[in-house]
């Protein structure tokens, strides 16, 4: 159970794509703890999650219409509502603009931002429905650190998650009528499943971490526990006039500007 804000979710439904590992576990797992009825969806479920009754599985390809839209109805069947959903799904992509493809292009793109489009098209009547019962429903999407600053060897991925940020900032405005908030959250360079197969797959893994975490003001990788926290936060009801936003859990990566340590004299 998390803190001060204890069972904030208490009687909520909630969806988390791409909520099988990751950045999606994590935040499943915390708003099940703060009381919500939560939702797993991703296109594959481990079977250690297949039987976890805190979790409710669904399987669908958030590049699949057809499939978004029938599990959006499952879930929102078996979880009695809809209130919040939480668009998480997303895959990496690495290189310049010269070293992927035009179908590797359309299959980030369809997935990261595509994947966003389709979901919440499911989901918003359930979203309003919601809206109507209490007063506000919340969409959370996950976006990235390099949608506002520039990385190297990030330029597919950085389009994609530009794209999240520009559409959550839309949404919100198309939505907040309806009571309905969308906000975003901008990880820095997180400690995921993802990050850790990029770290395999260098020459040296483990300077390519040290590098990886200098690279954060911190000092450190993000966790997804910490990213998770500021999902829920957006999502929770006490944010109730939160709406339009992208809030960075970076360790300080889009705002400081720190002076290099001294070199030994």
């Amino acid at each position: 159970m998390s803190t001060a804000y204890g069972g904030d979710l208490e009687g909520l439904g909630a969806l988390v794509t791409g909520g099988a590992s990751g950045i999606g576990l994590a935040t499943a797992r915390l708003m099940a703890a703060r009381g919500a009825r939560v939702a797993i969806l991703d296109r594959e479920i481990p079977p250690a999650l297949a039987s976890d009754q805190a979790l409710r599985p669904f399987i669908a390809d958030v590049t699949d219409d057809d499939a978004v839209r029938s599990a959006v109805a499952a879930v929102t069947e078996g979880l009695g509502g809809l209130d919040i959903l939480v668009n998480n799904a997303g895959i990496g992509a690495v290189g310049t603009v010269a070293d992927n493809d035009d179908a590797e292009w359309h299959r980030v793109l369809d997935v990261n931002v595509l994947g966003i489009v389709r979901t919440t098209r499911a989901a918003l009547p359930s979203l309003r429905a919601a809206a109507g019962r209490r007063g506000q429903a919340a969409v959370v999407n996950t976006c990235s650190i390099v949608a506002t600053a520039g990385l190297p060897q990030r330029a597919l991925y950085s389009a994609s998650k530009g794209a999240v940020y520009s559409l959550t900032l839309a949404m919100a405005a198309d939505h907040i009528a309806e009571h309905i908030r969308v906000n975003c959250v901008t990880p820095g360079t997180a400690d995921t499943p993802w990050v850790e197969r990029l770290l395999k797959a260098a020459p040296d893994p483990d300077a390519e971490r040290v590098a990886l975490e200098a690279r954060q003001p911190m000092g450190r990788l993000v966790s997804p526990e910490e990213v998770a926290a500021a999902i829920a936060y957006l999502a929770s009801p006490h944010s109730g006039t939160t709406t339009g936003i992208a809030l960075p859990v970076d360790g300080g990566m889009q705002n400081l500007r720190l002076r290099p340590p001294a070199r030994p004299a």
